[in-house]
């Protein structure tokens, strides 16, 4: 009895601690289950976060670059608008600057032709006083050199000028003008030119016959008539004052029945003047 005694409770003993390992070792199994769950848990949660932390970074990153990109393209946008502002600016003022020079130019080129202008205008002037200044002394050297002229012949007056008395006339025996001075003088005297001067022509006047007249500065001629000969000159002959033209002869029909004389008038621009005047 006591060793089967002792035999059953070795046996629960033994029973008990077998009960007791199997319990232990499913314990154990069981930590060691739970272990590598909560742990691939873990890794799990880990994972989702590295994945979320990822995410996150990426679309920081994406957003960064992003704000990085729109910040250089801003950036580079301001940098462009500067840039062409800048040039801008700095066209503007080289256009002012070339505005400027043109302007100054301009401005120098207008005073050059307004100093050019004046310089002509004072040489025009010049010229034209000095064109004046000719010109009046032209003038008076014109006055100055209205001819002087001499007596022809020798003789006395005998009749005179006369354009607004009337003289009484032998030969036509009526009272009339006298538009010369006739001097007395005996038929072939030396008749000289009164002035100097060119002959303009010898002609027959069918009233004071043989005639010679000589043309004289500033408009003025001497005619002389009732010559007996002229041939001692030619047409166009430039003469002397006292040189010899012609000789007294008596063939004016129009003073025909006074004495031998010479007939001498003296015209201006066409005219008869006294040629008194002129006589020297």
């Amino acid at each position: 009895m006591n060793r089967r005694g002792r035999r059953d409770t070795n046996s629960k003993e033994n029973v008990g601690i077998i009960v007791w390992s199997a319990i232990i070792v499913l314990a154990v199994i069981a930590f060691i289950g739970a272990y590598l769950l909560y742990s691939k848990r873990l890794d799990n949660q880990a994972i989702s976060i590295a994945k979320n932390n990822n995410q996150k970074t990426s679309s920081v990153t994406e957003n960064t670059m992003i704000n990085m990109v729109e910040n250089t393209e801003e950036a580079s946008s301001s940098i462009g608008k500067s840039v062409n502002q800048l040039e801008s600016q700095s066209q503007e003022e080289q256009n002012m600057q070339n505005t400027e020079k043109i302007a100054i130019n301009t401005s120098n080129l207008e005073k050059k032709q307004d100093e050019s202008k004046q310089e002509k205008n004072q040489v025009e002037k010049t010229e034209e006083t000095e064109k004046n200044s000719n010109t009046e002394e032209n003038t008076k050297e014109e006055v100055v050199k209205d001819p002087n002229f001499a007596n022809p012949v020798e003789g006395e007056k005998i009749k005179d000028y006369s354009k607004d008395n009337l003289i009484y006339s032998n030969t036509l025996d009526e009272w009339t003008t006298h538009l010369g001075i006739d001097f007395a003088a005996e038929k072939t005297d030396i008749v000289k030119a009164s002035a100097n001067g060119k002959v303009k022509s010898i002609k027959n006047d069918p009233r004071y016959g043989l005639t010679v007249v000589i043309e004289h500065d500033n408009g003025f001629e001497s005619i002389y008539s009732s010559l007996l000969t002229a041939e001692f000159i030619n047409v166009g002959e430039e003469v002397k004052q006292g040189q010899t033209i012609a000789t007294v002869g008596n063939t004016a029909r129009f003073e025909i029945a006074d004495q031998t004389h010479l007939h001498f008038e003296i015209k201006k621009d066409g005219e008869n003047v006294d040629p008194n005047i002129y006589l020297k």
